[in-house]
């Protein structure tokens, strides 16, 4: 935590230009207003983050709780609340849809309580045709901001709390990175941390790289004590998190490849457990191959997007690797590391594909025997190079694609899962089970879900579990008291 008392900071003076200075001198503000909030309501405020998209985007959300906690309010996770703020995704157009669904349920709630306030966030805030609608169709909504300037939500929440009129701070692009802001975490237990930001692949159907800007390397020496500082907190696994990790490194002063920061981040006192996302085909290394086989910290589980088994639809996709590239990739990774699970992400239905390109995609996933795939259907977004391709495939036609690959993914992976039947292996328990009570839910190295009987004092511990039944995608297992 940063060494600033809030309660007594001076507004007579201008505020700090150093950052993270400058956003603690806007919390001390923010404070001062929802007190004062506070005090005429009679009762205390209530915030309410609500995340949308991936792993990036939740500890983002993480961030911005941390602030709103040390600022006064209450967190809920209901909408009905005095602040609601949605961190969108807009990797697939559906996502965006769901918020305008959502932004319409806010606005009746916001009609019967008139100081409550609405902020968006996130990628799809950082496409110009989303901020156009808003403006012109949820004038109800108090602050939008994107994924360059989250660092500044203090400051945009004071210029909220003083403004009567809609708060946009939108950047085209930042070099800047801002840690050591409070951080309200999920799991005391594990944490993500960004290791790098934004991505410079322009995969030709990702709108990412224009919402997250380019790559952006966080300094090994502030990740290292990030996870130190973690650790000391009670953390015993960290996701290391980027668009595409295998490049972390190569923009630092000093370049550092993203295998050698795995080796320093093993050498953690304390720290249990090392995974990461998001790896790219075209940029996983012969050393970082090794550096996983050598770890005893490295989790045994790789997620390897493939997105389509046909080399004619990659090389549309800009993904720059080949069917047998990728293949040769898997087959070097699972002989020098048997015992990993691989997953992946395809899509299915990009423009020009043919059924017989989804047989090339299916024969890959035959070939490969993923444990598990994220399977999804091409969603045109506007701004990429596919959305204007010719050749957009006919919905009926996808699906009939979709349903034949993803019988193939559920088959060959259950099949995967099935493999550890009767073995004992360690989870790390992380909460007490949602359907069951009696049960907890934990997480082997290789990312397979487990059910066993247990009580809440196991959460957060690595505990031997006997893998009794496999059910498809998770095992129900038994609590075993010594590891044979």
């Amino acid at each position: 935590m940063h060494g600033m008392d809030l309660d007594k900071m001076d507004f007579s003076l201008t505020p700090p230009a150093q950052e993270p200075d400058r956003q603690y001198y806007f919390m001390a503000k923010c404070r001062e207003y929802i007190k004062e909030e506070c005090e005429r309501l009679n009762r205390p405020l209530r915030a309410a983050v609500i995340t949308f998209g991936c792993q990036m985007n939740a500890r983002d959300s993480e961030k911005l709780s941390g602030i709103l906690l040390e600022i006064g309010y209450e967190l809920t996770e209901d909408e009905d609340a005095d602040f609601v703020i949605y961190n969108t995704c807009t990797v697939r157009d559906n996502a965006n849809q769901r918020v305008y669904g959502r932004l319409g349920h806010l606005n009746s709630l916001k009609k019967q309580n008139k100081h409550m306030k609405i902020a968006l966030c996130g990628c799809m805030m950082q496409e110009p045709s989303a901020i156009e609608k808003i403006r012109q169709s949820y004038r109800f909504v108090d602050l939008i901001f994107g994924t360059h300037n989250i660092y500044k939500f203090a400051e945009l929440l004071a210029a909220m709390f003083e403004s009567d009129r809609m708060v946009t701070d939108i950047w085209n692009e930042t070099d800047q990175i801002v840690e050591n802001l409070p951080t309200e975490r999920k799991y005391p237990f594990k944490s993500g941390i960004n290791i790098m930001f934004g991505c410079n692949n322009f995969c030709s159907y990702c709108i990412v790289p224009y919402v997250r800007g380019r790559e952006r390397s966080r300094s090994p020496q502030e990740i290292l004590c990030e996870i130190k500082k973690l650790v000391s907190e009670g953390v015993v696994e960290v996701m290391l998190l980027g668009q595409n990790v295998n490049s972390y490194g190569k923009n630092l002063e000093n370049p550092m490849t993203f295998a050698e920061l795995l080796r320093e981040v093993e050498k953690i006192e304390g720290l249990k457990r090392i995974r990461f996302m998001t790896s790219h085909p075209k940029d996983l290394s012969d050393e970082l191959i090794q550096v996983m086989k050598e770890s005893k910290k490295i989790c045994r589980h790789l997620h390897l997007p493939l997105q389509s088994g046909s080399t004619r639809i990659l090389k549309a996709m800009n993904r720059r690797y080949t069917k047998e590239q990728y293949l040769a990739l898997v087959e070097k990774i699972r002989k020098e590391i048997p015992d990993i699970s691989i997953t992946t992400d395809i899509i299915v239905g990009f423009p020009g594909e043919e059924p017989c390109d989804v047989d090339e995609t299916i024969d890959v996933v035959k070939k490969v025997r993923y444990d598990n795939a994220f399977t999804f259907i091409y969603s045109k977004r506007t701004g990429t190079p596919a959305a204007a391709m010719e050749n957009q495939v006919p919905e009926a036609i996808v699906k009939e694609g979709f349903d034949r690959l993803l019988k193939v993914v559920q088959d060959t992976a259950r099949e995967r899962v099935r493999l550890l039947e009767g073995r004992t292996m360690e989870a790390l328990v992380e909460e007490v089970n949602e359907h069951d009570s009696s049960l907890v839910t934990g997480r082997l190295s290789n990312n397979t879900i487990v059910h066993f009987k247990g009580d809440k004092s196991l959460i957060g511990q690595i505990v031997p579990v006997y893998l009794k039944e496999c059910h498809g995608f998770y095992y129900l297992a038994e609590y075993a008291t010594d590891v044979s």
